[in-house]
């Protein structure tokens, strides 16, 4: 069952945060969440899922930034969300989808207990200009039956854009030790 808008607003505080919260983006049965403004891209022609893929950062400026077909954009809402008790998802606003812009590739649906940022993983069908503060998406929450383990991995209490990690996965030698950086490659750019 997908909770109301009355009933997020209701719930704000106990099973749902979300910082910032305007009530002004409650719908009827989801809250809009915002895009932050900057977005990350791989460097790596050929993405290996066993290795940390080096990425660089783009500033979106106050213009927009125009997203290129056949490039995968990752980016992160503005709102940091916090739930119990509840599965929470992302999906895509209609206005947005009707540009051809997709705002997450596969990974939409969230874990009970998380606690964090959004990423966004956005692909484009046809040149895009997008801007930062849109509202990108919305999130939806779903009852959940049966006890509860809340969520406790690698993405969890994020503070910024997350690539995969799944090479965590795949090496689990690197997530114990302490001397490798999980931020490996990251590199900024403006523009």
């Amino acid at each position: 069952m997908i909770l109301s808008g009355q009933e997020i607003l209701s719930r704000m505080g106990e099973d749902i945060d979300i910082d910032p919260f305007d009530p002004r983006r409650i719908n009827p049965n989801s809250y809009n969440l915002t895009l932050h403004d900057e977005l990350m891209v791989y460097e790596e022609v050929v993405l290996d899922m066993a290795k940390a893929n080096r990425v660089r950062r783009i500033e979106i400026p106050k213009e927009g930034i125009v997203l290129s077909p056949n490039q995968l954009y990752l980016g992160r809402t503005v709102e940091r969300t916090h739930t119990h008790n509840l599965v929470p998802q992302i999906e895509g606003r209609s206005s947005v989808g009707r540009l051809g812009l997709f705002v997450h590739v596969t990974a939409g649906f969230g874990d009970v207990g998380f606690e964090g940022f959004w990423t966004l993983e956005m692909f484009a069908v046809q040149p895009v200009r997008i801007y930062a503060g849109t509202e990108i998406c919305q999130i939806i929450y779903h009852e959940l039956t049966g006890s509860v383990e809340e969520y406790c991995s690698k993405y969890q209490h994020n503070h910024d854009i997350q690539p995969s990690l799944l090479f965590e996965e795949l090496d689990p030698e690197r997530e114990n030790d302490p001397q490798l950086p999980l931020n490996f490659g990251l590199e900024r750019s403006h523009g």
